[in-house]
């Protein structure tokens, strides 16, 4: 098929491609809450001129695309494209992109935008931006041919890492990354994982990388072996209120990546003085916490979400430094519904990723 091309020169010299002069791609979208995902073309405007158009390679799938196809937080508008853990080429640029070009193999997470001008972005904490824009947000996402995203949520991605597996370290990945670099978590803290799924295990492998003593909370025997093989140095039983017990007081960070609730009093009760529990699984219940919990023993509970562009890309650093990456499971773009069967049945070891076909 013959399209037309244009190229801009900017005001430096720099020449950008600005891509086929077409104004539709192939997705697979949800036409309604829960529903099947199916074949659908999407409508794009001109690219801005700071924007970036990802050519899609593979896009990892998150628990959180399940929550946005289902509208379980309300803000679902469809038919919606889902998928924000996209690897990919830029294969068109704006005339104002700056730090990435044409041809460059990228990653893009949960944050396609921010303002630039506001005071978390001017202090470098660009995920904190009230005007941010998040890639399946009221735009289509990367179970697509095509994504766009502006250019500086569009992070290189190092040749040391395998594009096939990388994927799910722009959300999974940064998701637990951050907490422990902003948190200020030490070499020499004890550090508990909540849950060793999706996010616990990439968890599991920064922290032991990190230097830290870890110990895996699973209420699945099944996975203290796999959890041991991926960095802990011990697993607990949460569902053994004896050994709960006995780890009392013990703890100085605690990171909960589960979506259920939780007894979160007999977490904070392992927390030692000064100690942390963090959320970054997203919990739609409130999160009862006694008030006595915490003036005791000057605990803290806390949150966040992502990191900035600098966090990613120190996190892919640190990645291709230590052989850290995803247990992933391979589908076929074309198999996404499939795909979205087998984590719903909680059968995902432990992330998994649609390739193009």
């Amino acid at each position: 098929m013959d399209v037309d091309m244009k190229f801009f020169t900017g005001n430096i010299g720099h020449r950008f491609y600005l891509g086929p002069m077409t104004d539709t791609w192939e997705a697979w979208a949800a036409m309604s809450a829960g529903g099947r995902l199916q074949k659908h073309t999407v409508q794009v405007g001109a690219l801005g001129p700071e924007q970036v158009e990802i050519r899609v390679e593979s896009c990892g799938i998150c628990h959180s695309d399940v929550s946005m196809l289902d509208n379980d937080w309300g803000m679902s508008a469809y038919p919606l494209v889902a998928g924000h853990e996209v690897v990919g080429v830029i294969e068109s640029a704006g005339a104002a992109v700056k730090g990435v070009k044409v041809g460059d193999r990228v990653g893009l997470g949960w944050f396609a935008g921010s303002c630039l001008s506001c005071q978390p972005c001017m202090s470098g904490r660009h995920q904190l931006c009230g005007s941010s824009e998040q890639t399946i947000v009221g735009r289509h996402g990367g179970f697509a041919e095509r994504v766009r995203a502006h250019w500086s949520w569009a992070i290189p991605l190092p040749a040391a890492l395998d594009p096939r597996k990388a994927g799910p370290l722009f959300c999974g990945g940064i998701t637990v990354f951050a907490p422990i670099l902003d948190g200020g978590v030490k070499p020499t803290d004890r550090v508990g994982v909540i849950g060793i799924g999706g996010l616990g295990h990439l968890a599991l492998q920064f922290l032991d990388k990190w230097g830290c003593h870890v110990t895996a909370f699973t209420s699945s025997p099944a996975k203290a072996e796999e959890a041991l093989a991926l960095g802990a140095d011990a697993v607990l039983d949460s569902r053994d209120a004896s050994a709960m017990q006995q780890a009392a007081g013990s703890f100085d960070f605690i990171l909960s990546t589960v979506n259920v609730p939780l007894d979160w009093n007999a977490y904070l009760n392992l927390l030692a003085p000064d100690g942390t529990l963090h959320f970054v699984g997203a919990v739609l219940e409130p999160v009862a916490v006694p008030a006595f919990s915490l003036i005791g023993g000057r605990k803290k509970v806390t949150g966040s979400p992502l990191g900035s562009p600098a966090t990613v890309r120190k996190m892919l650093d640190f990645c291709a430094r230590h052989g850290i990456a995803a247990q992933t499971e391979d589908f076929a773009m074309s198999e996404v519904n499939a795909a979205l069967d087998h984590l719903r049945a909680g059968k995902a070891r432990y992330r998994l990723v649609l390739h193009q076909d």
